[in-house]
């Protein structure tokens, strides 16, 4: 498979789908931010260089390029989809330091070593082969410049019973996904009302009476709205292609792709993590990279 080849067509048609009814526009401000600053936690913010650039990869709706733009001197956002572009353009009309790319992370756009920074949320685990993705992501940074990245985790902090329900689920997910657009779209929606609402919500009343809710199916959004669920039940099971992995996993993928110092914030249904380039390229020197990138959690 050659890297400009590292896409799904019908999964890259189907988020342009999903961003074009779902623009985020909608979601109320404060439930914005608050996704934003849980993925970008563990982000240094504080090393960057003054008018850094940077990129977001797989930029979707443009919601988490909202807030990045006005820390940074210049933002490129890339996505495969250009109905999802066209939502980005639309919401970040006013800003003035963001560039558009229509291209797959395979056929990246961008220089070597050209950029400050760089992250990509909930993207690489869509794509054919992950690990190339995320190869050439790196490559357009320079050398230790930071990359963040989140991918949907293997419950590998969960009890059994979690992982049986979510096998359950993708059995589920399995089939919808590969339904007309009209029919998955509505099964998407009955699940988010009959499913996520009365179990996050649930979860909200137990916390409130005492109860440790982290370990619950869909605790994450017990203070999520209504439309951040519509939006997730159809990128969940509307996608018929997403791959999961260990923090293990994660932590050996990066020092191939050259990453180092590698930090980790576990968050609700994925993990996220964040490494700085090294001078090693791709695959050079894994040992000494993953070496590196023990430090603890944050």
């Amino acid at each position: 498979m050659s890297l400009a080849s590292n896409l799904d067509r019908a999964v890259v048609d189907g988020f342009g789908d999903e961003w074009s009814r779902f623009d985020q526009l909608a979601l109320a401000s404060h439930e914005h931010q608050t996704l934003f600053d849980t993925y970008f936690a563990i982000f240094p913010w504080a090393s960057l260089p003054a008018g850094a650039v940077g990129a977001d990869f797989g930029c979707g709706s443009g919601r988490w390029a909202r807030l990045v733009a006005p820390r940074v001197g210049k933002l490129h956002c890339v996505d495969a989809s250009a109905a999802a572009l066209d939502v980005a353009r639309r919401a970040l009309a006013s800003v003035h330091n963001v560039q558009f790319h229509q291209a797959s992370i395979g056929a990246l756009p961008l220089e070597d070593e050209s950029l400050d920074f760089g992250y990509s949320l909930g993207v690489l685990h869509h794509l054919p082969d992950p690990q190339a993705g995320l190869d050439a992501c790196v490559r357009t940074l320079k050398v230790g410049a930071p990359f963040l990245v989140y991918l949907y985790y293997a419950f590998d902090n969960r009890p059994r019973w979690f992982r049986a329900v979510w096998r359950a689920s993708d059995v589920l997910r399995r089939g919808i996904s590969r339904l007309p657009y009209g029919p998955r779209y509505l099964l998407s929606q009955i699940i988010a009302v009959a499913v996520y609402w009365p179990l996050a919500r649930t979860a909200r009343l137990l916390e409130r009476l005492g109860v440790a809710v982290s370990t619950l199916p869909l605790s994450a959004y017990r203070d999520r709205s209504l439309y951040s669920m519509r939006t997730d039940a159809l990128d969940r099971f509307g996608t018929r292609l997403e791959k999961r992995f260990t923090r293990d996993e994660i932590a050996r993928m990066m020092a191939r792709a050259g990453l180092a110092d590698v930090r980790f914030h576990a968050g609700g249904a994925f993990w996220c993590a964040v490494g700085r380039k090294t001078k090693q390229g791709p695959g050079e020197d894994q040992r000494s990279v993953f070496q590196l990138s023990t430090a603890d959690d944050e």
